[in-house]
């Protein structure tokens, strides 16, 4: 596919890639925060949705739900999406459809509108993280990998952790659209860099095919695992035939989905790396804590609006303490650890055992718990979580050929969201 706009200076060779390394992490990573802040800055602003539009909490939930489930049906093929156009050209497409998508929910009054185009917004945000690095693995040298997902890492750490601060700002001092509008002038920026520095993939060939009995069948499977996980709670499990009727489309559709894709020669998703042992731990590993992590992101803000009475501003304040925690801890960690000469799965366990913790104390909030009661287990919420991040990257992505990474990142990424407070 021809590049976009084929007019504008673009750094091709191995040395501008090379001397314009730092510029490319930093890119990537503007974008990549950019997606995940648009989950947490939206949380601390549902309440005032609510109210605007009209909706019940249990119908609030699809604002959040269905940028979500968007996100999960794009990330396991984005690396196909990107061998598809090309990834300069898709990296900077999804940056495109992302901002346009920002613009439209800013502008929507009705929660159909506004849910339709968090979709649209999910589909766009939902490659940039695993195109990101599978960038940054091929952009940065192999003695200077750590350098490049440290700057990566801390982005898209600390970036989404301060969502709620930010969130709760600018929905105090304006209002909640203004929380997408943001998303223009710094997706410009993004996209604008992306056209210059991000360079074309090394590894990988455009597929001869389309899989698109592939694409369905994932579209189906996780649309509706996600989709039940999501409403499951509300409509009481298995005594609802809704949830009955999502869980056999899914599982269905998952086995169905499995088999085409170890028959097919161009497969949308390439599941043969689950062979490698190291990766699919550390893959289940990443979800386990994903799913503990993403139970607290969205209930948390609801929980000190609703019960505790915080302004959007004060409980953005609230989870500040643990982005200062993370930034901090990974930064020392993408210092100290290519020094260390330490086993990576002792950091892991150890970042684990804290954020285990952190979620224990999390259990004991009230309604009588106050802002210092909210402190120490923010911010060791935070220390845990960025004590994982990079060695967990480095186990799951490390040890295989440059020219797979760019293939399971996507799927990685699906199963071990990046980690978001």
């Amino acid at each position: 596919m021809k590049p976009l706009f084929p007019t504008l200076r673009r750094v091709q060779s191995a040395a501008e890639i090379y001397r314009a390394r730092l510029i490319i992490a930093m890119t990537v990573t503007l974008a990549a925060v950019l997606e995940l802040v648009d989950i947490t800055i939206v949380n601390v602003a549902l309440p005032h949705m609510m109210g605007t539009l009209g909706a019940t909490l249990d119908e609030i939930t699809w604002v959040s739900t269905g940028y979500v489930v968007a996100n999960v049906i794009v990330l396991p093929i984005s690396s196909w999406l990107a061998n598809w156009f090309g990834r300069r050209n898709y990296f900077a497409l999804s940056i495109m459809l992302f901002v346009f998508a920002s613009f439209m929910c800013g502008n929507a009054d009705t929660l159909g509108s506004l849910v339709f185009w968090r979709i649209v917004q999910g589909l766009g945000g939902g490659g940039l993280i695993s195109t990101a690095q599978a960038t940054l693995f091929e952009t940065f040298p192999p003695e200077e990998a750590g350098t490049g997902m440290a700057i990566f890492g801390l982005g898209i750490m600390t970036g989404p952790m301060l969502g709620p601060t930010l969130g709760g700002y600018i929905t105090d001092a304006a209002s909640w659209p203004w929380i997408f509008y943001i998303n223009i002038p710094l997706g410009a920026i993004a996209l604008l860099l992306a056209l210059m520095y991000v360079p074309e993939q090394k590894y990988g060939s455009r597929a001869e095919a389309v899989d698109f009995v592939g694409l369905a069948l994932l579209a189906v499977a996780i649309g509706c695992l996600k989709t039940m996980l999501e409403r499951g709670g509300k409509l009481g499990w298995w005594a609802s035939r809704e949830i009955v009727a999502y869980a056999m489309a899914s599982a269905s559709a998952m086995a169905l989905f499995v088999w085409q894709e170890l028959r097919h020669p161009h497969p949308v998703v390439d599941l043969r790396i689950l062979k490698d042992i190291q990766f699919s731990l550390s893959l289940v590993f990443g979800f386990i804590l994903g799913a503990a992590l993403f139970s607290v992101v969205f209930v948390f803000p609801v929980y000190a609006q609703t019960l505790l009475g915080f302004t959007a501003w004060a409980t953005g304040m609230a989870v500040l303490p643990g982005a200062v925690a993370s930034g901090v801890t990974m930064a020392i960690m993408g210092k100290f650890m290519p020094k260390a000469h330490i086993d990576l799965r002792i950091f892991v366990v150890i970042g684990a055992c804290v954020f285990a913790y952190s979620m224990w104390s999390h259990s004991l909030f009230t309604t009588q718990s106050g802002g210092n009661d909210f402190l120490w287990p923010m911010i060791l919420r935070g220390i845990g979580l960025g004590m994982v991040f990079i060695p967990l990257n480095n186990l799951a992505l490390g040890n295989l050929p440059p020219e797979q990474i760019a293939r399971v990142a996507g799927l990685f990424n699906t199963a071990a969201p990046e980690p978001v407070l």
